[in-house]
């Protein structure tokens, strides 16, 4: 069983979602710190990117505030290996395609399992173009996180059959963001995708109340929030910690 597997293994896994470097590092290391003791069962860590296709401007700001702060892929990966001192939880990245292979994919696949990642998520792969990294990613014991959307349909079962880690199930066409309602049939996307995989499957793209939370929760294994976490950075910054803690703590109980 793989390190992120084993997030699963307790119940309905809680996944949040943290730019790193938002305002500054060591406020990311105590939100992230918060988040894991408050219940969080795996936690992805956004690699900021300039061009951040997939994001919502809730993470965009993100993004952009880190960035203008200085952080570099080198400066997260120094930080990833001071965490892993005392948090024990998977971690996986979730960047762009051009942030790996700029910095050369054989090098940084290998960082991140010498510093204990676990997994990388990139949400601008087709799955059609995954060898690029697959091989990598299995060489090293990287998990390369598919992601299935509304719109996959005929392509779902594929993907399914190839899913490492988890599968990352989005909720809504379009990009991250709290939304006040998901209409996607999102039941019957995660049946096939348990009918070709025994890999955990979690949803995530607008998923922001603990209402909300439970609600998924009864569909698939996990429920990834990210949207409302970081809104919870820009609005109090370095005091924003112990507020995320309550709000993973919340969000965990509702999955109960």
């Amino acid at each position: 069983m793989s390190n992120i597997k084993a997030a699963f293994a307790n119940g309905k896994a809680f996944i949040a979602f943290i730019t790193c470097g938002d305002p500054d590092l060591e406020t990311t290391a105590a939100a992230v710190r918060a988040a894991a003791k408050n219940g969080a069962d795996l936690i992805e860590l956004g690699i900021p990117f300039s061009d951040p296709t997939a994001e919502g401007p809730v993470i965009q700001g993100a993004n952009l505030r880190a960035l203008k702060g200085g952080v570099t892929t080198d400066k997260i990966f120094c930080f990833v290996k001071e965490l892993r001192r005392d948090v024990t939880i998977p971690m996986v990245f979730m960047t762009y395609a051009n942030v790996v292979f700029s910095y050369g994919a054989d090098r940084f696949i290998a960082t991140c399992k010498e510093i204990g990642v676990d997994g990388l998520i990139l949400p601008d792969l087709p799955f059609e173009e995954k060898d690029e990294f697959q091989p990598i990613c299995r060489q090293y014991g990287v998990d390369l996180i598919s992601l299935i959307a509304p719109t996959s349909e005929n392509r779902i079962a594929m993907i399914a059959k190839e899913a490492e880690g988890f599968v990352y199930i989005v909720s809504s066409l379009g990009v991250t963001g709290a939304r006040s309602e998901i209409k996607t049939d999102l039941a019957a996307i995660v049946q096939v995708v348990r009918e070709n995989t025994h890999t955990p499957c979690a949803i995530g793209f607008g998923i922001s109340t603990p209402e909300q939370a439970k609600k998924i929760a009864n569909i698939a294994d996990g429920v990834i929030v990210g949207s409302a976490i970081v809104q919870l950075l820009e609005k109090y910054g370095k005091d924003a910690p112990g507020y995320i803690g309550e709000y993973v703590s919340s969000m965990k109980n509702a999955l109960r």
